[in-house]
């Protein structure tokens, strides 16, 4: 299990327990984290689980695939360290992981 710290857009942290195996955007639904539409579900078909990884975690968590990459084209205020978080596997390295959501979805 992995520790994940989701931030939102107005400053306020929660942090979820993991499991392994699971996506991001799966831990954030679960929680109910707000900022977190996900209405595809997680096939990577939408832009509403987009989230930003903490500049300390972006290597870690490595560059979205070039699927992924394309549908961040349809998120809100895509940057540099956006991904998408249901594209987003929990493992034992993402430990401590600190995501951001946007202002809105797209």
């Amino acid at each position: 299990m992995a520790k994940i710290i989701f931030i939102d857009h107005g400053g306020e942290s929660r942090t979820v327990e993991a499991e392994n195996g699971s996506t991001v955007m799966e831990n954030a639904i679960k929680n109910g984290i707000p900022g977190i539409e996900a209405e595809c579900g997680g096939a990577c078909a939408c832009a509403t689980c987009h989230v930003y990884i903490d500049e300390a975690w972006t290597e870690i968590v490595g560059p979205p695939s070039p699927m992924e990459e394309d549908m961040l084209d349809f998120g809100f205020d895509v940057k540099p360290n956006s991904r998408l978080s249901c594209q987003i596997k929990v493992s034992d390295a993402l430990d401590g992981l600190i995501v951001r959501t946007p202002e809105r979805q797209a």
